[in-house]
């Protein structure tokens, strides 16, 4: 049996191989504070990337950053009852101004007349500036996204999934009518489907969220799911189409061009650091993370093979003129980008740290390598032995096409997994052992997306879940096709076939 570089493997135990990945490839690790995260150089430069690639998406489509505060006063959010009532037991909340010292401790003193919530999501402050901002539907429509932390208090935390600290986007926009909104929002849906799709290489499904998934206050909520190497469902971002809600919470208002005095349309919709954690989910192996190269923070690593001194001289100069030819190609409208590992471990530590970390691409260049003007070169999508030697310059003229090809396979590979892992399913009995885990020595039969009809009850939906821990992830915008027939929880006549899945 070969040896792994993670231990336990998926197989052997999935939640802890995935947070294994993440202490191998140094991407983050819990902080003092229950729930939080110290994100590191590696895992905050995968970030960067992601914030970087999206927010150009964002800006395409006509929208722009603001920032808004980060301290919520509490009668904002009493505003919105409904809002209020679905984050109430997430938010954490600031009573006091000051510390003082009694006895060599400190207390905290100084009570605020009015007690802060820590921003869990920005609906109702946004509101409160939109409602200054918005007089005449000349003002319209305001397009505005943030990135920025937030705070849900989470009682089960895991690290990028679940954490009381997050870094996300959130997008908010006003509109003049009602189509104006529900068209921003699965517009910005249609951006998240893609983004996911093509930098992310994750497939995803895309469709409306049933009512008891729905954002609190919202008239609808978007989502994109996708499927993890276990078999259960990621939500990686959701557009809401808040109707007048928020608008009447906020007393947004604007004069109409027949010069009525009406409420604006909203939108609201966001990704986090939860996309960090359905990449490595979606893509790892037993060996560790391996990144698409679109969002990689280096598509290539080189490392120099230095056997005695004397190398140093020879083989670190042509290292640097490889990096300098291998920058100059361009990927994804950009150059490529190009580390020398000079650290003093030797080649097999630090190939095998390279691997861990998801490196799209690691050449080798050692003495004999200068000798044959050539490279040893590795792909992270294919096996360790698979490493080949290259001549220098075919190295650099294939390296944009092999970096593509890493991108696009890791997409398909992905897709295949969920294709083989989803089904229609119209009868009770085999729903119920395809979610239940005494199935798990027959893959085959156990887990994935179930397309099963519903009737559109909240019951049905909540048996499902009480008796299996599965949930309606997303109702397919082509949920109707194939949707007549009874309900497979109470087998009442249904219309539709919507994803059930065991999620995160």
């Amino acid at each position: 049996m070969s040896q792994t570089a993670i231990t336990p493997t998926r197989a052997d135990d999935y939640p802890e191989w995935y947070q294994a990945v993440i202490r191998a490839a140094d991407l983050a690790e819990a902080s003092p504070v229950r729930g939080c995260m110290v994100i590191k150089p590696w895992g905050y430069a995968l970030w960067e990337n992601i914030q970087r690639s999206l927010d150009a998406m964002l800006k395409a489509t006509g929208h722009v950053n603001a920032y808004f505060p980060l301290f919520i006063p509490l009668s904002y959010l009493e505003q919105e009852a409904q809002h209020v009532e679905g984050f109430a037991k997430e938010c954490a909340v600031v009573t006091h101004h000051r510390l003082t010292a009694i006895d060599g401790r400190l207390q905290p003193d100084g009570e605020l007349e009015m007690p802060l919530v820590v921003r869990p999501t920005s609906e109702t402050i946004i509101g409160a500036a939109y409602a200054k901002w918005i007089q005449s539907y000349r003002d319209l429509p305001v397009l505005i996204n943030q990135w920025a932390n937030v705070v849900r208090w989470e009682l089960r935390p895991r690290l990028f999934l679940r954490t009381t600290e997050f870094l996300w986007q959130e997008g908010h926009t006003a509109h003049e009518t009602e189509s104006e909104a529900i068209e921003e929002t699965l517009q910005m849906l249609e951006v998240y489907r893609s983004f996911a799709e093509d930098y992310l290489a994750i497939p995803v499904l895309t469709g409306e969220k049933s009512p008891g998934e729905r954002f609190p206050g919202a008239v609808s909520t978007y989502c994109i799911e996708a499927m993890m190497q276990d078999r259960k469902a990621l939500q990686a971002g959701t557009s809401h189409f808040l109707g007048q809600n928020f608008a009447q919470a906020s007393g947004i208002k604007f004069q109409s061009r027949e010069g009525v005095e009406e409420y604006a349309w909203t939108t609201s919709w966001g990704v986090s650091t939860r996309l960090v954690g359905g990449l490595i989910m979606t893509h790892g192996d037993d060996n560790g993370l391996i990144l698409p190269p679109r969002l990689a923070p280096q598509q290539v690593v080189i490392l120099p093979i230095l056997r005695k001194d004397e190398d140093r001289e020879t083989v670190l100069p042509y290292c640097e003129s490889l990096a300098d030819d291998l920058r100059a190609q361009q990927y994804d409208g950009r150059p490529v980008s190009v580390l020398i590992d000079r650290r003093e471990l030797n080649a097999g530590e630090k190939g095998w740290d390279w691997i861990k970390k998801g490196a799209p691409v690691v050449a080798e260049v050692g003495p004999r390598d200068l000798t044959n003007n050539a490279v040893f070169v590795g792909r992270r999508d294919r096996d360790r032995k698979e490493r080949v030697n290259l001549g220098r310059e075919e190295f650099v003229s294939s390296l944009a096409g092999m970096l593509d090809q890493i991108q696009r396979g890791l997409f398909s590979r992905a897709q295949a997994f969920r294709d083989a892992n989803m089904r229609e399913i119209d009868e009770a009995a085999e729903f119920a052992a395809f979610f239940t885990p005494q199935n798990a020595e027959k893959p085959e039969i156990h887990g994935g997306f179930a397309l099963s009809r519903w009737c559109g009850e909240a019951a049905c939906e909540a048996q499902a879940n009480d008796e299996l821990s599965v949930s309606i992830r997303c109702i397919p915008f082509d949920s109707r096709e194939h949707g007549e027939g009874p309900c497979i929880a109470c087998g009442k006549p249904a219309t539709q076939r919507v994803v059930f899945a065991k999620a995160y």
